[in-house]
Order: C-alpha cells, then structure tokens, then sequence
C-alpha cells in the first residue's frame, strides 16, 4: 500500500525575468515502511521535492497524496496540523534551539499534542534513549558534536511518533564514522517501528540502507 503518491509533480521557479523549472513532471510512489533514497547532483530538484513531499512548499502544479489524501489542496492551518500528526523533519543542519538542553529540543513538537508536561519529558527521554544519548539529554546543543545534535534532531523528529520520516541530507555534515552510524539509527528505527523513511542525500552510503533509491536528473525522475 503506498504512503505517499507523487502525480506529474512540477515546481517552477520565477528568477528575475526568468521561469526556471526545477521539477518537470515528477511521479512516484513509496510504500507504508520503506526506506527510500532520493539521490541527485546539487541542483537537480531533490530537496524541493522532499520539501513538496513534506508540504512545505507547494508545487506548482500536480498533487501529493499522503495516505489518500490530498495534502496540497489542505488550507495552510490544516496543512500545518497534518505536518505535525504524520510527518517529522530532520534537516542536514540540526535545526535545533540553542537556548534550549537536549531533552528540551526533543520535546518542542509535543508542546501542541495536549499530554501533560511530565509525560512529554518521559516520552522525550525515551526518544533520546533510542538515539544512544540518554547520558547528554540535560546538555545544551553548544557542548555536544554533530553527530550527537544529528541524533537529538532524529529524537525530535520521532517524538510524535509520525507515520513519515523525511531526511535532508542528514549526514552531509558529518564524517564518515559518524554518518554510519546515524544511517545504522534511521535504518534500526525504521525495521523496529515500520515508519516510513525518505532520504534525500548525495551520499552513496545511504544507497546501501535503501530498499528503493529514486533517482533525480535535471528535475525528472530518471529511474524509481
């Protein structure tokens, strides 16, 4: 059963004077529980697509189907609330709020579920114990390394327990032991929860993971 549905997806860009065509009538399908690749050259459309795919950012033309859904006819208050029930982010640069301890980062996304205070620090403690870094949950981003804030990303990410996982380039600022084991986190969470992963990367290590790689070429989709 597919999860998400991509239909003939176009997004053009206005530079200028000049329409410049990032996506060119992209279509795929990605089953409930897989674990997908989106590979491409800087450039060739990837990341607007996972942004598309996300709903945030509309295409200008087509449609994506979330679970049958047509999440880019939804109203932007609607869209928001769907993006936080079925859907978490993690981003190559961390995203996460200086100001704020681990724990408190993963916790961000609960603020708005209606639980109680405890019970969101529960949940978030137990989302870090699956990153492997319950023993910093009380630090601030400023004293852990990137592949520790990578790690309290994917906690937050994972805390409402979405349906979705969408990844962008989530070890391209990491070295290469610590990508690894980012990549071993994704992979391991996506066997044991059956949630849906989409990665969109430039790195052939995560082709490795994958159980199906979509590959993006001058804003088409060359081979799925």
């Amino acid at each position: 059963m597919s999860i998400i549905k991509a239909t003939d997806v176009k997004k053009t860009f206005t530079i200028g004077k000049m329409n410049v065509d990032i996506l060119k009538g992209v279509s795929v399908e990605i089953e409930k529980g897989e674990f997908v690749a989106i590979i491409g050259e800087s450039g060739s459309g990837k990341s607007t697509f996972l942004n598309i795919l996300g709903g945030l950012m509309p295409p200008s033309s087509g449609d994506i189907f979330i679970e049958n859904e047509k999440i880019n006819g939804l109203s932007e208050n609607n869209l928001a609330l769907f993006r936080r029930r079925n859907i978490g982010f993690v981003f190559q640069s961390y995203n996460l709020i200086p100001q704020l301890t681990a724990l408190e980062n993963v916790e961000m996304p609960l603020i708005f579920s209606g639980i109680s205070k405890k019970e969101r620090k529960n949940r978030a403690f137990e989302m870090l114990k699956k990153v492997g870094l319950e023993e910093r949950a009380h630090h601030k981003p400023s004293e852990l390394s990137g592949g520790q804030q990578q790690r309290v990303s994917i906690a937050r990410a994972l805390v409402n327990y979405p349906k979705i996982v969408l990844a962008d380039e989530p070890t391209g600022n990491l070295d290469s032991k610590n990508s690894i084991e980012i990549l071993n986190i994704l992979k391991e969470l996506n066997e044991t929860t059956g949630q849906t992963f989409v990665i969109v990367t430039h790195s052939s290590q995560v082709c490795d993971y994958a159980n199906k790689i979509i590959k993006v070429v001058d804003g088409k989709v060359f081979n799925n």
